[in-house]
């Protein structure tokens, strides 16, 4: 089963059922795919999920994710450092390493130095070819 890395803004745009790229989400909840996730991770989540939208709407999505059978959880055991621009970031990466996860699905454009490094290799999709390749599946 494919093993990806959520950004948190790819989160947001995707549970939304009138979303162009509910798919993700409905792809996920389905068993179709696993997301891998760290503590770091789900807490971003929370965070954001509360500001941008209410407390129980984030408790909703955030226990769906954690009590879903194909939730991989992460605990990274090594810090890359590899985003420089913006730290915050590298939660992301480092799941996505210590998950061995396919992709890394975001359209931040800090993430976009991780196809300049060799190693570790991490493939980095925006959720609009993510959307594009669960259509081609």
């Amino acid at each position: 089963m494919r093993r990806i890395v959520l950004d948190t803004n790819c989160l947001l745009m995707c549970v939304s059922s009138k979303s162009p790229y509910h798919k993700v989400w409905t792809e996920f909840v389905e068993g179709n795919v696993a997301w891998c996730v760290s503590t770091e991770i789900l807490s971003e989540y929370m965070e954001i999920l509360e500001q941008k939208t209410n407390a129980w709407f984030a408790e909703v999505i955030v226990n769906a994710i954690v009590n879903n059978e194909n939730t991989i959880r992460v605990s990274p055991s090594f810090f890359f450092n590899l985003i420089q621009a913006d730290p915050d970031d590298n939660k992301f990466v480092d799941c996505a390493v210590c998950g061995n996860a396919e992709y890394i699905v975001s359209n931040d454009s800090h993430f976009r130095v991780l196809n300049d490094i060799d190693w570790p290799r991490l493939q980095l999709v925006t959720i609009q070819e993510y959307v594009k390749e669960i259509d081609n599946l």
